[in-house]
């Protein structure tokens, strides 16, 4: 496995990202080395880097994850922003008395989802103006109920009920009801 002098910059820095990359997947030294075919300790000696794996060694441990040898060597294991938000935190984008729609993050850019907690308070309304925008869009009523009209079709979901459609259909999002109305939901891409 090993076909270099140890101790290098470059086995040390090979080693610590395999360390890392085993970490963040959440996998013991020996769970990897069971996946990839390998010995445990095999895969301890590069992570300390004593030794220097070949490229098709390596690749057949980075299967145990699974991994390519580019998203190896490319992965950014730093978060880009906040990985945690308190209640506090989230961003509201609805600025209107009867509707909020607090956002997970506080930027969109580079992001494949979008996730919000919406509020709706009895009489709430989207509008007449029917909603359209790009993607899917998926959300869970975890307390209350919602009067949900997508293209021709239109249901009273309640808590525990979910709906999940192209946003490209015109849509609209209502709250006849005497109770306030609460939804997790998420677009894909992030349009909303």
């Amino acid at each position: 496995m090993a076909d270099e002098e140890p101790g290098s910059g470059e086995e040390t820095a090979v080693g610590a990202r395999l360390k890392r990359m085993r970490q963040v997947f959440g996998l013991t030294q020996r769970e990897l080395a069971r996946r990839a075919g390998v010995t445990n300790g095999a895969i301890s000696l590069i992570e300390q880097g004593r030794v220097s794996p070949s490229i098709s060694s390596l690749k057949k441990i980075l299967d145990g994850i699974p991994m390519s040898l580019a998203e190896f060597f490319t992965l950014d294991l730093t978060a880009p922003e906040d990985v945690f938000f308190a209640a506090a935190d989230l961003t509201e984008i609805a600025f209107e008395e009867q509707i909020s729609f607090r956002m997970v993050g506080r930027r969109l850019k580079d992001r494949a989802l979008q996730m919000l907690h919406e509020t709706y308070r009895p009489g709430a309304d989207t509008g007449e103006a029917m909603l359209r925008h790009e993607g899917e869009e998926v959300g869970i009523v975890v307390r209350g109920r919602l009067l949900v009209t997508v293209g021709d079709q239109e249901q009273a979901l309640g808590a525990g009920d979910a709906y999940y459609f192209n946003s490209r259909i015109p849509h609209r999002f209502r709250n006849p009801f005497d109770e306030l109305c609460e939804v997790i939901s998420a677009n894909t891409p992030p349009s909303f």
